[in-house]
């Protein structure tokens, strides 16, 4: 590995501890009514197309958008990549980068009180029919338990605290954007809670709590998530992609898939979802020019 090479691994491992020790830090613990039996056992869920279908990051867009945050022709791009990621299921790292880099710029200069206010209509709007059915009594077994419950994802700390506390979860830990005297600045702290960096937010959360992560589950969809499967002692994979439905089955682990339709033509899919999703963002578009005009 040459020096340069180095360097950036090194600053991207530290982007990513960082990220993980402000989710950690910023997490809040929603339902405190019952004291957990269970001290040292928990559970973690990944959310996009684990929890629920599609990307979350993608309704909070349309809920911006339509609350004129953005431009139509800024949304029409995010309705693309929601249509392949609900129908291939799986992540691409450019995307979550674009996600990152807009959702900073349009939130920046905006209050963290409007962006919480915004995230509770928008849970309304396009979440909470979109909640698996089937994850949802996953997360309510380890309840019911005694164990403590936690999201685990790169969507805003903000609206992943909302879809936590509205399905009566223990809380969140999610991407943290950096804000002064309650104004966003449009940078993050470290990075996205993504990949390495949700096991550093489990990490720092464990060794907060007391948590035993060998008598720990975790759930994802997604391959990118191995690093935070591999440290509990139960890993499930939910409606996997490929790459992680591959490695799930070499280790033995249980998979669990609650989608329908998967033996449909994937090509098919893809573009009547991206028509859609587009259908949707210009009629959205020209509603916004309707009222205006």
């Amino acid at each position: 590995m040459t020096p340069p090479e180095k360097h950036r691994r090194l600053n991207l491992q530290q982007r990513s501890t960082l990220a993980g020790e402000a989710a950690a830090a910023a997490t809040e613990v929603e339902t405190a009514l019952n004291v957990p039996s269970d001290l040292t056992g928990a559970a973690f869920f990944d959310v996009d197309n684990t929890v629920m279908q599609g990307a979350s990051i993608f309704h909070l867009a349309r809920g911006l958008h339509r609350r004129k945050f953005f431009s139509t022709r800024d949304i029409l791009g995010a309705a693309w990549k929601q249509a392949y990621f609900r129908v291939v299921g799986v992540e691409d790292p450019e995307h979550v980068a674009d996600a990152r880099n807009a959702g900073l710029s349009f939130i920046a200069g905006h209050t963290v009180q409007e962006l919480q206010e915004i995230g509770e209509e928008v849970f309304d709007e396009g979440m909470q029919h979109r909640i698996w059915p089937g994850t949802r009594a996953l997360a309510q077994m380890h309840l019911d338990q005694g164990q403590r419950v936690w999201l685990v994802t790169a969507a805003p700390i903000e609206i992943a605290s909302i879809i936590a506390r509205r399905l009566g979860l223990t809380g969140a830990m999610g991407t943290v954007a950096e804000h002064e005297d309650g104004v966003y600045t449009g940078r993050l702290v470290g990075d996205m809670l993504h990949g390495p960096a949700k096991a550093e937010a489990i990490k720092a959360l464990a060794a907060r709590e007391g948590l035993d992560l060998s008598r720990c589950s975790a759930y994802s969809d997604s391959y990118n998530d191995l690093p935070m499967l591999s440290m509990v002692g139960t890993p499930i994979a939910i409606n996997p992609d490929a790459r992680l439905r591959s490695h799930a089955k070499a280790q033995g682990w249980r998979i669990r898939d609650y989608r329908t339709g998967r033996k449909a033509a994937r090509a098919g899919l893809v573009v009547a979802a991206a028509a859609g999703g587009v259908s949707g963002a210009v009629a959205a578009g020209a509603a916004v020019r309707a009222r205006r005009h």
